[in-house]
């Protein structure tokens, strides 16, 4: 697992879930009986420097307007082909937290407090991770944004 190795050669503290394939955040926080404020949604964005990841809780939206504010120009969802292309070593749909794999800037949502044990999607619908979310932040060098509504 692509991922798995990653944060191993990075020395991040993780833990690998399995779980039935989830086709969003929500059914994951469901499926591994956790709230949906401890599972990461990951969004593929396109703005002004090109494609980003937006990582909030499952339980909230991204809020396009509030981030293309932040990046001074317009923001929008990208579609399935989008995120096709870009993961293409991912299973159709999925959308992995990891920036740093594909060249991405990250942006975390600002409610997430930093001590959070965060649950994020790999590769696959059925695997996620488990690690500190100041971890993420600090492997990520994401940038901090209100986010979500």
């Amino acid at each position: 697992m692509r991922v798995a190795d990653f944060l191993l050669e990075q020395d991040v503290p993780f833990e690998t879930l399995l779980h039935p394939p989830a086709f969003t955040a929500q059914k994951r926080a469901r499926f591994l009986h956790l709230p949906g404020r401890e599972v990461a949604k990951v969004v593929l964005l396109h703005g002004p420097p090109g494609y980003l990841l937006a990582v909030l809780p499952a339980t909230h939206r991204v809020d396009t307007e509030r981030v293309a504010v932040a990046l001074g120009g317009p923001v929008r969802v990208a579609d399935d082909d989008e995120i096709a292309r870009v993961f293409r070593d991912c299973e159709w749909g999925v959308v992995p937290p990891f920036g740093t794999l594909y060249g991405l800037p990250v942006l975390l949502d600002a409610g997430i407090a930093p001590e959070t044990l965060m649950v994020f999607e790999t590769t696959t619908h059925a695997e996620a991770v488990r690690l500190l979310c100041c971890d993420f932040e600090r492997l990520e060098s994401a940038r901090r944004l209100p986010l979500a509504r």
